[in-house]
């Protein structure tokens, strides 16, 4: 799995807002190479100066065949 990997629409996604503000969310995308896998993406994130920002994120990778595995953080353009 490459250490860049873009999603784009996801497949599912669900979102709770915090108390202090910032948005806690999870969402599942579809593989560009194979459909019957998944990376499944959780994420907190919070607006400032009005721009949404990422404090952190855990993205895992979900196999075809069912196995998990934890992407590497991605990197800033």
């Amino acid at each position: 799995i490459s250490k860049r990997y873009k999603m784009g629409r996801p497949k599912q996604s669900f979102r709770i807002p915090l108390p202090d503000g910032s948005n806690l969310s999870l969402a599942i995308f579809p593989t560009k190479k194979d459909p019957t896998a998944e990376v499944i993406s959780v994420q907190i994130t919070r607006i400032v100066d009005d721009n949404w920002v990422t404090d952190a994120r855990l993205a895992v990778y979900r196999s075809p065949e069912g196995n998990y595995s934890q992407l590497p953080n991605r990197e800033k353009p």
